[in-house]
């Protein structure tokens, strides 16, 4: 619904006829070299996870890896984060490796792309303080913080409940220990637990961290490229530069992470305003511009996610694979 509400926002003003006009218009060589790219990131996502995994004592092959991580995508396109335990759960039937490990080098690398897209949004303002700051504290900050103070009390009695809940639920496991220490569904949740912070050790416990970095810079390089080539589809677009690609990939990156499916609506929202805000694109230019990159790598996601969920149910799995 969140992601509807923003898709109706972001078109309400502008005239749809023009903004169809303009996607058929576009120059579709430049979405080309995107697709190109965006494959070269995903593949490079499968062989950084493959890093994670074999700290753990695991082998994996890059093509079904690759393959899990595009069914993965695909899954986002239906449900915010589904993705990462789907892609999960591919590859441990596939491979016959513990879902829990590999669930939590999943967060292991989730949270090194976060502390990178933090790292590049705070670069993005603070080189580009007075045209970028001015916007993100207007368009993303202030309306945060407003409903912070608007809704304090609510939070402060949501922090108790949540505060009481836990501490009643550690006196139970105290008073319970021994009866629930014997119980099946108990050692299948410490089993699980164990699994998934093995799962988060994997980048502490890293021997390949050169190559790893590597794969984490083609990825953000793959994912800028793919943003600063579909400027050139569009002639209003075309005259903007490598930092505005860079701002406009850090900034629409908050809509990919927001959510709501695929990014649907959210990043539509983020990157339209970043475009006419912040770079002066005529309003119904930037909405065609965000729906054009959305709505042709999310196509492109949904092939190749469809093409690797059929790869990996209909070749041979796995029966033994046994930790080194």
């Amino acid at each position: 619904m969140l992601g509807i509400f923003l898709l109706w926002l972001v078109f309400r003003k502008v005239d749809i006829g023009n903004v169809v006009e303009q996607i058929f218009e576009a120059n579709y060589w430049w979405i080309l070299l995107s697709f190109i790219c965006a494959i070269i990131s995903h593949l490079s996502r499968a062989i950084r996870w493959n890093i994670l995994i074999g700290a753990m004592g695991y082998q994996t092959r890059t093509r079904t890896t690759f393959y899990a991580v595009m069914v993965g995508y695909f899954a986002n396109l239906a449900l915010p984060r589904l993705g990462e335990v789907t892609r999960c759960g591919m590859l441990s039937k596939k491979e016959n490796i513990p879902f829990d490990s590999l669930l939590g080098s999943v967060v292991a690398e989730r949270m090194f792309d976060l502390i990178v897209l933090i790292f590049m949004i705070f670069a993005v303002i603070l080189f580009q303080l007075e045209i970028v700051g001015g916007f993100v504290n207007r368009m993303i900050f202030t309306p945060i913080l407003s409903k912070f103070s608007n809704n304090l009390f609510g939070i402060l009695i949501f922090l108790a409940i949540l505060a009481l809940i836990v501490i009643t639920l550690i006196i139970l496991y105290r008073i319970f220990k021994e009866r629930l220490q014997h119980s099946i569904l108990y050692q299948k949740c410490r089993k699980f637990i164990y699994g998934f912070l093995d799962g988060l050790k994997t980048i502490k416990n890293l021997k390949r961290r050169m190559a790893f970095l590597f794969f984490t810079f083609m990825i953000w390089l793959m994912y800028f490229l793919m943003t600063y080539l579909v400027f050139f589809s569009m002639e209003a677009t075309s005259h903007l530069t490598v930092i505005d690609g860079i701002t406009v990939l850090a900034l629409g990156s908050m809509g990919m992470v927001a959510p709501v499916p695929g990014g649907l609506g959210a990043y539509h929202f983020i990157v339209k305003a970043t475009l006419f805000e912040i770079y002066k694109i005529p309003n119904e230019i930037a909405a065609s511009w965000a729906t054009l990159i959305h709505t042709s790598q999310s196509l492109m996601l949904v092939l190749l996610g469809a093409i690797s969920y059929f790869m990996l149910v209909g070749t041979k799995k796995v029966t033994d694979h046994a930790k080194n």
